[in-house]
C-alpha cells in the first residue's frame, strides 16, 4: 500500500437507498473526474450536475460532483465525490470506471488516516469519527460532536502543557543548580502535578461511568423463576422473542436483544431465574445469569407481587446489594393480582408496580429516566479503551515521578515526567521532545 496512490470507495452503507457516494482521493482524482464527467472546467466547492461515462464511453447515470481541491478537503489531497443514484448498481459501475483509469481501493478507514498524515484531523477527532458512526444514543453524538471539534485536543494539549512546564523547571534546575532557583519552586511543581492527576482521574471515572452512551447500555433482567422477565423483554422488543410459560425454569440461559427507550440504544439481556437447583443445564444458566449482572450496566430486578417474600427473592436482593455500584430498578411485576408481597420486604429501594397485562410504561419511563439523567451531564469523557489506557499511564508515571522529585533526584523525576508526557500525548499526537527546550528557553530568562 503505498500513500501515494490515489484511491477510491463506495462512501455509502451498502443496500437500496436514495443516494451513493463514491469518494476519489489523491492526485489522479481530478484528471478521472474529468474523463468520467466529460467537463474540463470544473470549480472546487460547486456541484456539477453531469452525466457520467464509463471507460467505453456508454453513459452511466446523471449525477452531482463535487471537487474539492488540495489541501482543502477532507484528506488534504485532491478529492471528487460523486453523488449518483442509490443502489449498488450504479455505484459500482462508476466505482469500477474509476478503478479501471489506475486508481486502488481504498483500505478501511484509509481516507481518515491520510487526513491525520496529512494533519487535517488528529487522532481524538478521528476516534470520534469512527464512534460516531455507531453512536447509541443522541448524548453519545453530542459528546461525539464535541470532541470532533476538538474538546479532548485541548485537554491532551493543556495536559502536556502543564507536564512540559514541570519538566522545563526540572531540567533548569539540574543544569543551573548553582545558580539561585525560588525556594518553592518543588512546591509548586507537586502543586501543578497533583492537580492534573485529579483531573484525570475525573475524566476517567466518568468515562466508566458514562461509557454505555458509545457503547450502548447492557441492561440486565434478573429476578427467581417465573417472575415475568421473559413477558418484560417480549413487551420492550413489542414482539415474543422469549418463551413464556407458567413453568418455573422456562429460560435456560440469557438471551440479548437491542432495544430502543427514548433516545437511547440498550442492550436487553432477560436472564435465567436464579435459585437454587440441581439440574445441571440449570445450574449453567444461571451463572451466565449472575455473569451477566456483572457486566450490565443497569439492573432491573423484577420481583412477583401475587407471592410472599422468601429465599429466594432475598437471594435477589443480596445481589444487588453486592453491586451497589451499579444502577438498579426495582420492579414489582403481576400488581393486577392480588398483592402479597410487602413494599417494605424490599427496601431501601423504591420499587415501581407494573403489570404484562397493564403494561410496562412506569418501568420503561424509569430506565429512560435513567439513562437522560447519565447522558445530561457535560462531562468531558475519553471514547475508547486506547485513551483510558494512555491517561493512566500518564496517571502512573506522574505518581512514580513525583516520589523521586521530593527526594531531590531530579534526573528520576524527569525520565518518568517524559513517561508521562509520551503517554498523554499518544492521545492526540507523538510526543515532541524538542517541546521541553521551547519551554525551557520560552519560560526562563537565564542571561546565560
Amino acid at each position: 500500500m503505498n500513500m501515494n496512490d490515489s484511491i477510491a470507495a463506495i462512501a455509502t452503507a451498502h443496500g437500496v437507498s436514495s443516494i451513493s457516494i463514491i469518494r476519489v482521493s489523491g492526485d489522479a482524482a481530478l484528471p478521472i473526474a474529468k474523463k468520467i464527467s466529460k467537463l474540463q472546467n470544473i470549480i472546487p466547492r460547486q456541484a456539477h450536475l453531469t452525466s457520467l461515462y464509463n471507460a467505453q464511453d456508454t453513459l452511466i447515470d446523471q449525477a452531482i460532483m463535487i471537487y474539492f481541491a488540495a489541501p482543502h478537503s477532507f484528506t488534504g489531497e485532491e478529492i471528487v465525490e460523486f453523488q449518483c443514484h442509490g443502489g449498488m448498481i450504479v455505484a459500482q459501475e462508476i466505482l469500477d470506471t474509476v478503478t479501471s483509469y489506475g486508481v486502488r481501493l481504498a483500505q478501511p478507514g484509509e481516507f481518515s488516516k491520510r487526513a491525520f498524515l496529512n494533519g487535517k484531523i488528529d487522532l481524538t477527532e478521528a476516534e470520534a469519527i469512527s464512534k460516531l458512526i455507531e453512536a447509541k444514543s443522541v448524548d453519545a453524538a453530542k459528546i461525539l460532536a464535541r470532541q470532533m471539534k476538538g474538546e479532548l485536543k485541548e485537554f491532551v494539549d493543556e495536559s502536556r502543557d502543564a507536564l512540559l512546564q514541570s519538566l522545563a523547571y526540572s531540567e533548569v534546575m539540574i543544569d543551573y543548580a548553582e545558580e539561585d532557583i525560588p525556594d518553592d519552586i518543588i512546591e509548586n511543581i507537586v502543586h501543578q502535578l497533583d492537580a492534573l492527576t485529579d483531573k484525570i482521574e475525573k475524566i476517567v471515572d466518568a468515562s466508566y461511568r458514562r461509557r454505555g452512551l458509545i457503547e450502548g447500555f447492557k441492561v440486565a433482567i434478573i429476578g427467581k423463576p417465573n417472575v415475568g422477565k421473559s413477558s418484560l423483554l417480549n413487551a420492550l422488543l413489542s414482539y415474543d422473542r422469549a418463551i413464556v410459560s407458567d413453568i418455573a425454569g422456562t429460560t435456560r440461559d440469557t438471551i440479548e436483544e437491542q432495544v430502543r427507550i427514548g433516545s437511547h440504544i440498550i442492550r436487553l439481556v432477560d436472564t435465567a431465574g436464579i435459585r437454587e437447583s440441581d439440574d445441571t443445564i440449570e445450574k449453567i444458566g444461571i451463572e451466565r445469569s449472575i455473569s451477566s449482572v456483572e457486566d450490565a450496566d443497569i439492573i432491573i430486578a423484577l420481583f412477583d407481587g401475587s407471592r410472599i417474600f422468601d429465599e429466594e427473592d432475598e437471594k435477589i436482593l443480596s445481589i444487588i446489594r453486592n453491586f451497589h455500584e451499579k444502577h438498579c430498578i426495582v420492579a414489582i411485576n403481576k400488581s393486577d393480582l392480588e398483592l402479597k408481597l410487602q413494599r417494605e420486604e424490599l427496601e431501601p429501594y423504591a420499587p415501581i408496580e407494573v403489570s404484562a397485562k397493564k403494561g410496562f410504561a412506569r418501568l420503561t419511563q424509569s430506565i429512560e429516566g435513567l439513562l437522560d439523567s447519565i447522558g445530561e451531564s457535560e462531562e468531558m469523557m475519553l471514547i475508547s479503551a486506547r485513551q483510558i489506557e494512555a491517561v493512566d499511564l500518564a496517571k502512573n508515571a506522574i505518581f512514580e515521578a513525583k516520589i523521586p522529585l521530593l527526594e531531590g533526584e531530579l534526573e528520576f523525576f524527569s525520565y518518568h515526567l517524559q513517561e508521562a508526557v509520551k503517554a498523554i500525548s499518544s492521545i492526540s499526537k507523538p510526543y515532541d521532545s524538542e517541546e521541553i527546550l521551547d519551554k525551557m528557553f520560552g519560560e526562563f530568562c537565564l542571561g546565560k
